[in-house]
């Protein structure tokens, strides 16, 4: 079996993890502390919070930020089911518009035409690790005075130019980052996510609330020589990470350069066993942007039936995913009209797979896969 993904875990991720487990400090402490710092200072960000994973990210920052009952946040619909949902956890009211077809990213022109006086945020999404065009979103929300927050999830690694300056992404262009680090990622602590900014209220928020809500966290209790008794300021949750996933994620992010080096030329490699079948449509990169490739997904023909390709493809021992699904089809989204045409997410998700691809990914398995695609498609 050639599975869709395929996390890349050694003897330095297992030697971490057992150094954590045998410190006696498995929940949240210095190795979470550590791997923050380090996420921080690879993509040049102020501030980097961890969390237990991206879903919480998205909800801590939406909260951070005050989002509530009455207000709208602007997102795409063809988004994994959690960057809705994190929107409804805050009583708000998700806002659904359409894609830009080439990259399957939220379209700036759709989110400008849908900005209302109940719009408190835009909550966009670099689909798939492909960074979105984050300088038109950015103008568009400094200039109606709203929050962008980018849900980072696939993302770790990924690269947008600015001004002329290759940025990964994370670096505050917009108000607060998301990632996650679950195993169909590029990186993995297991479960586990991130959150970036350059605002240090935002960074109390995010500390205070994944941590009950405690004025005073265990660690400096643990290590104070005073006898300290800690308040309960807000609700807050729990969304610790623990320090053995974060042990595992130091070691994940020594390795990040290569994995993203190794995906960048597994993607290249695609384009060159598939490019020149008739309907097929690959992913396009922007000259702006360097994907990390957390996902390959390629458009199908038209009269080409998408779940046929794939059970195909299954009975040969290739797993392939169907395109990223729409929200809005999901029953809690269904019993409204969306005010946008979402046309281009529905074709995204009932026309489109996703192909194998993950770094130990070998070439005969690559174009094993290529070989399957084209003859299922008569090439």
């Amino acid at each position: 079996m050639i599975p869709i993904a395929m996390p890349l875990l050694e003897q330095d991720e297992a030697d971490a993890a057992r150094e954590a487990v045998l410190s006696g400090w498995v929940s949240q402490g210095p190795q979470v502390a550590a791997f923050e710092r380090e996420f921080a200072a690879l993509v040049d960000a102020p501030y980097a919070c961890a969390v237990s994973n991206c879903t919480t990210a998205l909800h801590l920052a939406l909260t951070a930020v005050n989002i509530a009952p009455g207000d709208e946040v602007i997102t795409a619909s063809h988004s994994f089911i959690a960057t809705a949902n994190c929107i409804r956890y805050c009583g708000a009211t998700p806002v659904f518009v359409d894609i830009d077809p080439e990259t399957y990213n939220i379209d700036p022109v759709r989110v400008a035409e849908a900005i209302t006086p109940r719009t408190r945020a835009i909550l966009v999404i670099h689909q798939m690790g492909m960074p979105c065009d984050l300088t038109a979103l950015v103008a568009l929300a400094k200039r109606h005075g709203i929050i962008l927050i980018e849900d980072a999830a696939c993302a770790a690694g990924s690269q947008i130019r600015i001004d002329e300056q290759w940025d990964r992404i994370g670096k505050p262009h917009g108000d607060i980052a998301c990632f996650s680090f679950h195993p169909r990622k590029v990186i993995t602590t297991g479960e586990g996510g991130m959150l970036t900014t350059s605002n240090p209220e935002f960074d109390r928020k995010f500390r205070l609330l994944r941590q009950h809500g405690m004025s005073v966290p265990d660690t400096v209790r643990h290590g104070s020589t005073q006898v300290i008794f800690e308040d309960y300021l807000v609700v807050g949750f729990n969304y610790r990470m623990t320090d053995v996933q974060a042990a595992v994620g130091r070691k994940q992010l020594e390795r990040l350069p290569e994995l993203v080096a190794r995906r960048r030329a597994l993607a290249s490699r695609y384009a060159e066993l598939l490019g020149n079948i008739e309907g097929l449509i690959l992913p396009a990169e922007p000259e702006w942007a360097r994907s990390n490739w957390q996902s390959y997904c390629v458009r199908l023909p038209g009269r080409v039936d998408q779940k046929e390709v794939m059970q195909k493809l299954l009975d040969q021992g290739i797993a392939t995913r169907r395109g990223i699904m729409c929200s809005h089809r999901e029953a809690p989204y269904s019993n409204g009209t969306p005010r946008d045409d979402l046309r281009q997410s529905e074709l995204a998700q009932d026309h489109s797979i996703l192909l194998p691809i993950y770094a130990q990914m070998i070439e005969d398995d690559q174009v094993r896969v290529a070989s399957a695609v084209r003859a299922e498609l008569g090439y």
